[in-house]
């Protein structure tokens, strides 16, 4: 499952003006966008996060600066370091996030395939890892 969690190259177009970039959802990003939220003024080296989601995906942006993304499937994690506002890490649901060591000015820019759901969060995790091993084992039969 953390081989679904991936950095999405976003178009870059270049001039002496300076740089655009375009995200359309279903396009760019694998799902049709609901929600815009951003993260900014997190003081350096704070987290933000640290809970799982059961259908929600999400696209993270460091539109300025930069940021750690810490992903886990209930099997196993791995950090995703993101400072290029051209590249967006895609979270799928059931996914565990964390989001850390954020630089001085970072912003966080997350696109959302839902609008808010609290029903749709993990908020302990050792409750989420149940859940992931019992539908993978639900999965494997």
């Amino acid at each position: 499952m953390l081989d679904a969690c991936k950095l999405i190259d976003l178009p870059k177009y270049s001039d002496p003006r300076g740089n655009l970039s375009v995200i359309e959802g279903g396009v760019q990003v694998p799902f049709d966008i609901k929600r815009v939220y951003y993260l900014y003024d997190v003081p350096g080296g704070s987290s933000r996060a640290g809970h799982g989601h059961i259908e929600l995906q999400q696209l993270f942006i460091a539109m300025s600066g930069s940021f750690d993304v810490i992903v886990d499937d209930g099997y196993g994690r791995k950090k995703i370091s993101l400072n290029r506002s051209y590249y967006g890490l895609y979270v799928p649901g059931m996914t565990w996030r964390e989001v850390e060591n954020f630089s001085s000015g970072a912003v966080c820019l997350v696109l959302a395939s839902t609008m808010y759901d609290p029903n749709d969060y993990y908020h302990d995790y050792d409750e989420f890892v149940a859940a992931a091993h019992k539908i993978h084992d639900q999965d494997q039969s």
